[in-house]
């Protein structure tokens, strides 16, 4: 249940990071200033805040109304390049994500891969290098519960990414997929510290929520509306 009301003094507002693996969508949430809680059906014991281990589309659906605001980003394996290439079988989880969180009459977001774009609802575009990373890193994010996005400009790219299976040198730009090396370069380019190479093929920067959170905390303050 939602309510326009000024919002209490003092009160950190709560989000869910549904489907949240190690973490990366959490901590920016986290640092623009929310009370987060992952959840995901695998155990992460990376992940660096509040956690609990279960089915995504069930806990939205049971609990997702007593948060303020829910981020949830579906496995992106149905959709990318290297498992249509190996013609893997994986579900479309996007519809009943987005139907969960349209029941939950809370402001929400769904992020996938650019791949995934046939799938989303007038999706805007994230590029990791508009925060100065040394990658692109492109993400859709869908908005749905009356939030809107409006994303950084996005630059040119300009830079080369290095090739697969070369070391990656201090200053290179990247593309961190597969058994890319160096991970401790690219851990703290993308400002995830506690996160192993798993974690960091499939994450969303923390700088890109940071930057959705604080449109999300502005969207909550003007309307008031705040989960009872």
């Amino acid at each position: 249940m939602t309510y326009p009301t000024p919002l209490p003094r003092g009160r950190t507002l709560r989000l869910l990071d549904a489907f949240s693996c190690q973490g990366g969508a959490g901590m920016g949430y986290h640092r623009a200033g929310f009370d987060v809680t992952g959840v995901d059906v695998a155990a992460q014991t990376r992940y660096p805040l509040g956690f609990h281990q279960s089915d995504a589309i069930d806990f939205i659906r049971k609990f997702g109304a007593g948060f303020d605001f829910i981020h949830a980003s579906p496995p992106c394996q149905r959709y990318s390049r290297a498992q249509k290439i190996q013609g893997r079988q994986h579900p479309d989880l996007i519809a009943p994500v987005r139907e969960a969180l349209e029941a939950t009459g809370r402001p929400w977001v769904i992020e996938n891969v650019t791949e995934a774009a046939p799938q989303l609802q007038n999706p805007v575009v994230m590029c990791a290098a508009v925060f100065g990373m040394r990658t692109y890193r492109h993400r859709l994010f869908e908005t749905g519960g009356g939030f809107t996005l409006t994303p950084p400009a996005h630059q040119p790219h300009t830079a080369p990414l290095t090739k697969m299976g070369r070391p990656l040198r201090e200053g290179d730009w990247y593309h961190a997929v597969g058994n890319f090396s160096n991970v401790p370069y690219v851990r703290a380019d993308m400002g995830v510290p506690w996160m192993n190479r798993d974690g960091i093929r499939e994450c969303i920067p923390p700088a890109y929520t940071q930057w959705i959170g604080a449109q999300a905390l502005a969207h909550l303050t003007t309307t008031g509306a705040v989960a009872a």
